[in-house]
């Protein structure tokens, strides 16, 4: 029962599913298409990653204070979070957009000489996955909307 008074795991939780739907509207205003599916992706305005470990670092510094251990290792534990969000996997995401330019330019080398269009859906190579990692302003914002929502959930509830 303890589980569900740890203020910091909930406000990381609800700080994920937060930031998880407000892509959809965000996508819509931007782009004018609705996207569901963008709730249950990688990638996006704001980053769901770093709402999550922004609100945990939040969460354990309204709980044991800014000087504890714990809100230490959280700080760390966030920024090396953000910092991959912006780095490791943007860079992944930028060259799956390479690969799949090549797959679709070898596609259409293959169409003319073999029986490509006549191939099950399951037989052709899926394009990798290219929204990854973040921008540095989706790191921010979703760091900014980690932080808003630990302290929202704090007033509110506890």
């Amino acid at each position: 029962m303890e589980l569900f008074l740890n203020y910091p795991l909930w406000a990381a939780l609800t700080a994920i599913f937060f930031a998880q739907v407000i892509k959809i509207p965000i996508a819509l205003i931007v782009t004018k298409e609705f996207k569901p599916d963008l709730a249950f992706s990688t990638g996006g305005m704001p980053s769901s990653h770093s709402a999550a470990v922004a609100a945990l670092t939040t969460g354990v510094g309204i709980v044991q204070g800014v000087s504890s251990t714990m809100f230490a290792i959280s700080c760390v534990f966030s920024v090396i979070i953000m910092f991959d969000a912006t780095g490791v996997r943007r860079q992944a995401g930028e060259q799956a957009i390479v690969l799949n330019q090549l797959i679709r330019d070898f596609q259409l080398f293959i169409d003319g000489a073999k029986d490509w269009p006549n191939k099950e859906e399951y037989e052709k190579r899926q394009e990798l996955k290219e929204l990854l990692g973040h921008q540095p302003i989706e790191v921010l914002v979703g760091g900014l909307t980690g932080v808003l929502v630990a302290f929202m959930l704090y007033v509110f509830l506890y």
